[in-house]
């Protein structure tokens, strides 16, 4: 019954990336790892690395992408959450799906449940807000080393898929060099570090503690943090020797900076309207990616008209009277 759910959900959207077709090759994770210098990657996003941003950034560079969270508990024990927070479909890969989790049980059924459909996996060690830390998930995570590492273990044994990590880093770094040397000896096919404490929002992250992370350990680390262009992809390279990098907020703004645009190109904004006029998104997912990927191109007295349209028709005509869009 699980899987015949899941491949409900998985096939919502059929073949949605030309091209990328069912049986198409493809590199896997730890495949992309042995052949790029740097593997650039589409970070896990609450409401926003859902399929259509996936499908949108793979079209401009984007080697790896990311589910948003999803809470393994709820993922385990609701058909209704599984319909609601995975979807794929054949040309979205490859592709890591993120849990949060605090019990080993929880995370490796929903690793398995996954296991036909994804790539990868990866347990959630880094979201900050509250709500996640007082149940135990994301950042809670970087205090607890050895939780982790069953989690990891129990996952890769379990799912059979590589299992990876997402940290953010702990005030006393010796503690952050313990949970990845665990993690690793644990299964773990790579680490993701967020240059960032718990406490900190928009203070620059710390690429030396990825540095530490990447020097403590032989499996392949990633850098989070800051990452918005081709610049700071080579600066965070060659300062930390990272096997990849992630970006969040850099991607949002810009879905095409892994292909060197400097900001939003008019053509990608084109190709957003088309796979969400396709896909059926929500208007609020709809318009706030537009929002983002706009905010470098538009005037402040043109953000206030267009941030607080509120229907898909008024997006479109908007769009097409300012930026020819149709």
């Amino acid at each position: 019954e699980d899987a015949q759910l899941m491949v409900t959900a998985v096939h919502a959207y059929g073949s949605c990336n030309p091209g990328l077709g069912e049986g198409s090759d493809y590199l896997k994770p730890l495949e992309l790892f042995r052949e790029k210098e740097v593997v650039r990657m589409c970070a896990p996003m609450v409401r926003y690395s859902k399929l259509p941003f996936r499908m949108l950034v793979r079209r401009y560079g984007c080697d790896l992408a990311f589910t948003p969270m999803i809470v393994s508990e709820s993922f385990v024990q609701s058909a209704k959450a599984r319909d609601n927070e995975f979807t794929t479909c054949d040309g979205d890969r490859p592709l890591v799906v993120q849990f949060a989790a605090d019990k080993w049980k929880d995370f490796a059924d929903a690793a398995e449940l996954v296991a036909p459909f994804a790539d990868g996996v990866d347990l959630n060690c880094g979201c900050p807000q509250r709500w996640a830390m007082s149940e135990g998930y994301g950042a809670h995570l970087i205090s607890h080393p050895e939780l982790v590492a069953d989690m990891v273990r129990q996952a890769c044994s379990r799912s059979g898929l590589p299992v990876s990590i997402k940290i953010r880093v702990h005030q006393d770094l010796r503690q952050t060099v313990e949970l990845v040397r665990r993690a690793e000896h644990a299964g773990a096919a790579w680490i993701t570090v967020h240059g960032r404490t718990v406490k900190q929002r928009a203070e620059p992250a710390s690429m030396e503690a990825v540095k530490l992370a990447k020097e403590s350990v032989s499996v392949p680390v990633v850098a989070n943090g800051d990452i918005r262009n081709e610049e700071d992809i080579a600066r965070v390279h060659q300062m930390t020797g990272a096997n990849g990098v992630m970006a969040a907020r850099g991607i949002l703004d810009n879905p095409a900076m892994y292909a060197g645009y400097g900001h939003t190109p008019i053509h990608c904004v084109h190709e957003w309207v088309d796979i969400a006029m396709a896909t059926g998104v929500t208007f609020t997912q709809f318009h706030h990616h537009l929002i983002y990927m706009l905010d470098k191109v538009t005037a402040r007295t043109e953000k206030k008209v267009f941030n607080t349209l509120t229907s898909t028709p008024a997006v479109l005509e908007y769009l097409a009277e300012n930026y020819g869009i149709t």
